[in-house]
């Protein structure tokens, strides 16, 4: 099996799942119960609370537990909104950003909140002067994806939240779920006063995550209950979801190899620009070092995915969360190309795990599919 659909989702490292195992089996009593079987579980969220913030240069206080990338984006954008509706109801975002957020924002503009969905250029960038002159008196969020899931681009995150400091009532907001070990980014540095990360793009496990929340921050919850995560997020924690998830970060910062992944991407795009009638999406500069995505007009991509996953060879179209819909990829059409280029998309997603020869069969046997199923 050779597997180029990281962006959806990564295979667990084999320490993650023994660390979830042992957990599950040991550490089972409640977090807030006050007897030993209580206090052990509660000292290992701390503990992984510590950790994480060590890797993430952030105080252990900053780190709110969730599910995943989902809950950090809905979490932070409607927290946000409900938290600040007094202040103003403005709020700014990208036109490609993930469906999380993107539906998040639809949801808000359903209450009465306006939102700025800025343009980007060709190479899927929004700049910071775009959000600059989109600023009103009203805003309240900037939200933007650091790293873009479908075809890689890398916003200037840092140019935007310096800019954003002079702002001192504008909530910054980062989606970072695909730019973790693999695009480096500072949270203090650039300003950030709430960061998304999700579990299972780092070899962890579906249903863990986090989001980074600026020390005096106040947010809306989205679960009211017994108050847990300091009344950001109710309910009882996953304890062997939090644990591995910190087991997770260590070991994808630990065997980050980002040379490698560029070396990969480049063979990958050299290969893939030699094939008649192939037209890259993903832009050459200012793009992470693990996603590649081109389109092939006049293919149908399910009908090539499938025949390559006869092959033993598994990609996708455009996000996980969107794949099964028939609309073309909101992104590819954002960055200004036309319909049938946006419906022909496909993505190759890598991780450390991914090996040359492993692109290399990709390659032959796209040619070969190609060559045997023919235009639609």
């Amino acid at each position: 099996m050779i597997y180029l659909d990281n962006s959806a989702t990564t295979e667990p490292y084999k320490e993650v799942i023994e660390t979830f195992t042992t957990v599950s089996e040991k550490f089972y009593g409640n977090p807030s119960s006050l007897h030993e079987k209580g206090w052990e579980t509660e000292r290992l969220i701390e503990r992984a609370r510590q950790l994480i913030g060590k890797y993430l240069h952030v105080k252990p206080q900053e780190i709110v537990f969730t599910s995943g990338g989902t809950e950090g984006n809905n979490l932070a954008i409607k927290g946000v909104a409900f938290q600040f509706h007094q202040r103003g109801k403005h709020m700014i975002t990208t036109e490609i950003e993930h469906p999380s957020s993107i539906e998040a924002f639809r949801f808000l503009e359903t209450l009465g909140f306006d939102v700025t969905y800025l343009p980007v250029d060709e190479n899927g960038l929004v700049s910071a002067e775009a959000v600059r002159e989109a600023v009103r008196d009203d805003t309240i969020l900037v939200s933007i994806i650091h790293v873009n899931n479908e075809i890689g681009s890398i916003q200037p995150i840092e140019e935007i939240g310096a800019f954003l400091k002079t702002e001192r009532k504008i909530i910054f907001h980062v989606d970072h779920v695909q730019g973790l070990s693999k695009v480096p980014l500072s949270f203090y540095e650039a300003n950030i006063d709430l960061c998304t990360v999700s579990g299972h793009k780092i070899h962890g496990l579906k249903g863990t995550g986090l989001l980074y929340v600026r020390e005096g921050l106040k947010l809306t919850p989205l679960l009211h209950g017994g108050g847990q995560e300091n009344g950001f997020r109710s309910g009882t924690e996953n304890v062997a979801g939090i644990v591995s998830l910190a087991k997770a970060i260590r070991l994808s910062f630990e065997k980050a190899n980002v040379d490698k992944l560029y070396e990969l991407k480049q063979y990958v795009i050299n290969e893939l620009e030699q094939i008649e009638g192939l037209i890259l999406n993903t832009p050459k500069q200012h793009s992470a070092p693990h996603i590649v995505n081109f389109s092939l007009p006049g293919y149908k991509p399910e009908v090539l995915i499938h025949a390559l996953s006869k092959k033993g060879i598994s990609l996708s179209t455009k996000s996980a969360c969107s794949s099964k819909q028939s609309e073309a990829s909101h992104v590819i059409l954002a960055i200004g190309e036309n319909k049938e280029r946006a419906q022909s998309a496909l993505r190759v997603s890598m991780s450390f795990h991914t090996e040359k020869a492993d692109c290399e069969m990709f390659i032959h046997h796209l040619r070969e599919q190609k060559q045997w199923i023919g235009g639609s």
